[in-house]
């Protein structure tokens, strides 16, 4: 005997290892996300990297040399700005890439589905084949 789940009373389900049994995505949903990203959250994600640009800007001004000695915070905190804005634009970057597999999923799903059936049901000499008359 194997058991690759947990018994149904026990909180498993019919998928093997007990996992959801509904898993795949429809096309319809893969491109309500893939808007989602594009619509939303890649917008969202950019306009909240930028909120606080002006007062970053402010204080490396703030603490910026005035009479050719500056403050070493301006510096670090200006350091720390590029650093977080790079890191703003990674994640739109990666927001960005998940939008295009989630259309590119669609795509790639339905032309292997169209290629599987097509060559799964080609003609075959069997086909043709009819059995001897009976006498």
């Amino acid at each position: 005997m194997r058991l690759n789940q947990l018994p149904a009373d026990l909180g498993g389900g019919s998928s093997p290892g007990g996992g959801q049994p509904d898993l795949a995505s429809s096309p319809a949903e893969k491109k309500a996300a893939a808007n989602t990203l594009h619509n939303e959250i890649e917008p969202h994600t950019t306009t909240a990297g930028a909120w606080a640009d002006d007062e970053t800007s402010a204080v490396v001004k703030a603490f910026d040399a005035k009479d050719g000695h500056g403050w070493v915070t301006s510096s670090a905190v200006s350091k720390a700005h590029k650093t977080w804005s790079e890191q703003v634009q990674n994640l739109v970057n990666q927001l960005s890439g998940d939008e295009s597999a989630l259309r590119n999923n669609n795509t790639l799903m339905t032309g292997t589905d169209v290629g599987v059936g097509a060559g799964v049901r080609k003609v075959s000499v069997l086909d043709t084949y009819s059995p001897p008359p009976e006498h």
